[in-house]
């Protein structure tokens, strides 16, 4: 059984946090002050993006919806850091576009063979052996490893394709694709025969061949959800040429002209951009007219707007090779496959603590200074509140990253009292 084709995903992506510097301090027999020995921790694996040419379907993303990197290491005693964490690679079929999913920005167009690292893993934290000085000798706190970057995203899928074939349902796409090329598509004498986009490589000469694409369930409101296209006409963006099939059999009792118009109307109203793709329109079942009139209607109808029209019939193998063989000339000097460029910029990492913070300072009921700041909170994870060089560390760091200059353009006075968590302190000039 083929897999079920699911052209669009949302999941939930986050990067390894980087492991925990160590506190330690090298004991040795015979080794006098043996000083502080505390390893880094292990950088968090990244989340990394890979095509893979042997997938078709977003298939594998249907039920699992949330993908981690491993953790960097702690780091140890005798100044070992932790182990990396592993990088997570997904693997995603070729022209896959990487949506951020609140803004539905562009992130990425996978459609070239370069991985593409989505989400970075976090920093692993120094150890205290990394903090000795002249003056402080005896450290007695790390860093934290920061956290790595998490995305939610959505996956859609763009089909490449140098060739679209477009029209209604049971018009002769399917047949025409399973006839010029080595795919092999459902066909019967029904509507919505096909129900997924299908792909054929068209071998026209040795080194010349092209990509075309049968794009199903194309019908009058196709653009606002009706039949299968609100869903594949997406899939029709990247094709630099448009087949347009039109029934002129008659055997429906349709009129071929009517019917053009309505397809070009729903990728007008789908995207203003593919009703002006150059199209070539076929006249398609030609071996089964019931009324001779109805292929130069459409003929002279389509000419008059600009389009060329070639008469087809894929049973019979009527008019196949000419059909070929234009596409091939007018493919020479049309653009390459459209590849979407990059739409969402990442905020910077603020993991640097000499960076300027933006605080979040307000007042209790009882006056005392209410401050919020994730970068303070990962560092006082990291400082032994009991050992007073530690304490002097954190100040100087207040100081430096500007949280005392805040607080007395704030309007702070000595004495007033600073929560920062779950610590207090008085403030003193």
């Amino acid at each position: 059984m083929a897999a079920e084709f699911i052209d669009r995903a949302r999941i939930y992506v986050k990067a390894g946090d980087g492991g925990n510097g160590a506190v330690a301090f090298h004991r040795e027999k015979f080794v006098a002050a043996g000083g502080p020995d505390g390893g880094d921790g292990g950088r968090g694996g990244s989340v990394i993006l890979q095509v893979d040419d042997n997938l078709s379907t977003l298939m594998d993303f249907r039920y699992k919806r949330k993908y981690l990197a491993p953790n960097g290491m702690d780091g140890q005693g005798g100044r070992k850091s932790g182990k990396d964490g592993d990088d997570l690679i997904i693997k995603l079929p070729r022209g896959t576009l990487i949506r951020h999913a609140e803004t539905n920005a562009i992130i990425k167009d996978l459609s070239d063979d370069e991985p593409f690292v989505l989400c970075r893993g976090g920093r692993g934290g120094w150890g205290n052996a990394r903090f000795a000085t002249p003056t402080r000798q005896t450290p007695r706190f790390a860093k934290a490893g920061l956290p790595g970057e998490s995305l939610d995203i959505v996956l859609e899928l763009k089909l490449l394709a140098d060739v679209g074939l477009i029209g209604f349902p049971n018009v002769g796409k399917s047949t025409l694709l399973s006839v010029v090329s080595n795919a092999r598509p459902k066909i019967a004498n029904y509507h919505f025969t096909t129900l997924k986009p299908n792909l054929g490589v068209v071998r026209v000469d040795e080194g010349v061949n092209f990509v075309m694409a049968d794009i199903p369930g194309l019908i009058e409101g196709a653009s606002g959800g009706a039949g299968l296209g609100h869903d594949f006409l997406r899939h029709v963006d990247r094709c630099r040429l448009l087949i347009h099939l039109v029934d002129v059999s008659g055997i429906e009792g349709r009129d071929p002209v009517e019917d053009f118009k309505i397809i070009n109307q729903e990728l007008e109203r789908y995207n203003p951009e593919l009703a002006k793709r150059p199209q070539i329109v076929a006249g398609s079942k030609m071996d089964i007219i019931s009324n001779p009139d109805l292929p130069e209607k459409l003929k002279s109808y389509v000419e008059n707007l600009g389009y060329m029209y070639m008469p087809l019939s894929s049973v019979t193998r009527l008019g196949t090779r000419e059909l070929i063989r234009e596409i091939t000339l007018k493919l020479r000097d049309l653009p390459p496959v459209a590849i979407y460029e990059p739409e969402y910029t990442p905020e910077p990492e603020d993991m640097d603590e000499n960076n300027q913070d933006d605080f979040e300072i307000s007042r209790r009921n009882d006056g005392a200074w209410l401050v919020e700041s994730a970068r303070i909170q990962r560092l006082m994870g990291n400082i032994n509140f009991a050992d007073y060089e530690s304490r002097m560390y954190f100040d100087k760091i207040l100081r430096r990253i500007g949280l005392f200059e805040r607080l007395e353009a704030e309007g702070i006075r000595d004495g007033d009292i600073v929560c920062l968590y779950d610590w207090e302190f008085e403030y003193w000039r």
